[in-house]
């Protein structure tokens, strides 16, 4: 509980940080043209450094996808993203258990501007729901009880790079992946999440 109120807070600094930046750039010189922002789609490769159980660092990597949806709110910079990740792993511990880990997730986009550098670096923060399931967090799993619906956070960003007017390439994104799914030791799990693929424009 206390891991998801300091997320929260997070979150909500984040976005009163933007809201801050977009209300005094109102005030500021005027910038070189940008690009203006577009309604995105973009589709990924992930992938998911966790761990599980805490004890030590008993990590694991997962490999998925993600489809990420970014809708412009005031140009400029901000955005409101949605976000849904699917990834998985097989033979973890001695046991050979498998995880399936499903994310879905929400929050707000800042992307700065750079005036018309190919380049666009964006920093986000979202949060929303994990879902998981396989024998890592099946029936008899001590305190996985959460598994269906526990709290989840993305707080990262990345760097694209613009093709043409349709399409543009995520050169990488980084993200702290943050899950509450009970362990019945500490109920939390930290994980990197590291993403490339290809964005839509509409």
């Amino acid at each position: 509980m206390r891991l998801e109120i300091r997320a929260i807070h997070c979150l909500l600094l984040a976005i009163a940080a933007v809201f801050t930046h977009l209300a005094t750039a109102q005030n500021a010189p005027e910038q070189p043209p940008t690009k203006p922002l577009r309604a995105e789609l973009a589709l990924d490769y992930s992938y998911i450094r966790s761990n599980a159980p805490p004890a030590g660092c008993s990590c694991f990597n997962l490999n998925g996808g993600s489809a990420t949806f970014a809708w412009p709110v005031k140009q400029g910079g901000l955005a409101a993203v949605g976000d849904f990740t699917v990834a998985n792993a097989s033979g973890i511990s001695s046991s050979k258990l498998n995880l399936t880990l499903e994310t879905f997730t929400a929050g707000a986009r800042y992307v700065p501007r750079v005036g018309h550098s190919p380049l666009q670096p964006f920093g986000q923060a979202l949060i929303g729901l994990a879902h998981a399931s396989g024998t890592l967090v099946g029936p008899g799993t001590p305190g996985a009880s959460n598994a269906g619906a526990a709290f989840a956070a993305n707080l990262g960003g990345g760097l694209d790079m613009h093709a043409n007017r349709r399409f543009s390439v995520r050169l990488v994104e980084a993200d702290y992946l943050i899950t509450g799914i009970d362990n019945a030791t500490d109920d939390h799990q930290n994980d990197l999440r590291i993403s490339t693929g290809i964005i839509v424009h509409f």
